[in-house]
């Protein structure tokens, strides 16, 4: 039988519980015709890190992040996924989250890979690394190895989110997931991160939201287990990449083109 297409939709960061609940009830009630074919996860981030500048608005926090994802979750039984940034936040997160997300930009940190696999293993979670916009996806294979030393294979997902080669733009080498399905995981394309400009508008991200759903199309044609992707019901008012966010009523649109391909291949 073959698996579900993996969705991991949702606002970039938390910017309050009630956009988190319109949001989560949207791709619920827009999606629910698609409920054989996907396995949907709501995500979102409490701490947004790795922001341009020290200005932007990077969350909530930790306590009432996880306290409106924990919402969202017993409001719309959701499964729900986050970023961690330090170790010592894994298992907090784990208690809650049902996919613990390593940032691209920290998925060489072998303590926060170890402590994620922990709080995994613990918890009955899954770890979903991202790779880092610096690596090669045959570089992957030592961050599955970190991981596996203490989950099994079927714990641990990877994420393709682009390469980067300077001049604020990223590519998306198709050949990819092969590469990182070699190591025996599930690999989610990043559809909107992957379109992002870095620092492209000076103190901000910039994007090219006009090729999400043309990356997102030829992601799973070329074997993508998933597609993770950003959305807002207002884009260009979103408080973290509003250039690459998706509008929230063109989801469904979009999801049911993916399924078209999904099962074809």
């Amino acid at each position: 039988m073959r698996k579900k297409l993996k969705l991991f939709i949702g606002p970039c960061v938390l910017e309050s519980e009630k956009l988190a609940f319109t949001i989560a009830e949207t791709i619920k009630n827009d999606l629910s015709k698609f409920e054989d074919e996907i396995d949907l996860t709501f995500k979102g981030s409490f701490d947004k890190a790795n922001r341009t500048s020290i200005d932007s608005y990077r969350g909530p926090g930790i306590d009432e992040g996880l306290s409106i994802l924990n919402n969202v979750k017993e409001k719309y039984s959701l499964p729900l996924l986050t970023d961690f940034h330090y170790p010592d936040q894994a298992d907090k997160v784990a208690r809650i989250v049902d996919v613990l997300q390593v940032p691209a930009f920290l998925c060489r940190q072998t303590d926060l890979v170890l402590a994620g696999a922990n709080a995994c293993k613990k918890y009955g979670r899954i770890l979903k690394i991202k790779k880092g916009q610096f690596l090669a996806p045959e570089d992957c294979s030592n961050i599955v190895e970190k991981a596996k030393s203490i989950l099994p294979l079927e714990q641990i997902f990877l994420t393709e989110r682009g390469t980067s080669f300077g001049y604020n733009n990223l590519i998306v080498d198709m050949a990819s997931f092969k590469i990182m399905q070699n190591n025996g995981v599930d690999v989610i394309f990043d559809a909107t991160h992957s379109v992002q400009r870095p620092g492209g508008l000076g103190k901000q991200t910039g994007g090219k939201r006009e090729q999400i759903e043309v990356l997102a199309k030829a992601a799973i044609a070329a074997g993508a287990n998933g597609v993770f992707m950003e959305t807002h019901p207002e884009p260009s008012k979103a408080l973290s990449d509003s250039a690459t966010a998706l509008p929230l009523n063109k989801i469904s649109e979009i999801v049911e083109k993916l399924l078209k391909i999904y099962r074809a291949v």
